[in-house]
């Protein structure tokens, strides 16, 4: 009788452990567009005044990790993501533009557009400056979104 006990408890635990990882991998698939287009607007803005600071990085950083929905994620694949994103910049920033916004576009009238700018509006005051070539790609990225900039700044 404990025998049977002891393997519905331990078949009980797999079940278990199987659902919380598939829990993951679901959150995961689910926020994999919503981090693109975080990490797309964080460059955008980030390279708008024509230098990425330390400090613009280490904000993103800091919010993929503190962030439930993306914290799933290895910080590898977000840095390698930011360093892609950036290398578009630095080749042609007008085409990189489009890019970017081609991925935040997704999130138009979507509860999620809000999160995207105030992360990107955090990103643009992590080095203590918000210039005006960081307000122009907010109101870029504002407008992709439907949104009203004033809302935010």
């Amino acid at each position: 009788m404990e025998s049977i006990v002891s393997f519905l408890d331990t078949l009980k635990q797999s079940f278990k452990d199987v659902t919380k990882s598939m829990g993951a991998e679901l959150k995961k698939f689910r926020s994999k567009d919503l981090l693109q287009a975080i990490v797309a607007g964080s460059t955008m803005i980030a390279y708008a005044d024509g230098e990425v600071s330390a400090s613009e990085k280490q904000k993103l950083m800091g919010y993929v990790r503190n962030s439930e929905q993306l914290s799933v994620f290895d910080m590898d694949k977000v840095i390698e993501a930011f360093n892609q994103n950036l290398s578009r910049f630095d080749f042609d920033p007008i085409i990189a533009v489009g890019e970017a916004l081609q991925k935040i576009t997704p999130f138009k009238d979507k509860p999620e557009a809000h999160l995207i700018v105030r992360v990107c509006l955090a990103i643009a005051h992590a080095d203590g400056n918000f210039d005006e070539t960081e307000r122009q790609a907010l109101e870029q990225i504002c407008a992709a979104l439907n949104l009203d900039i004033k809302t935010f700044v």
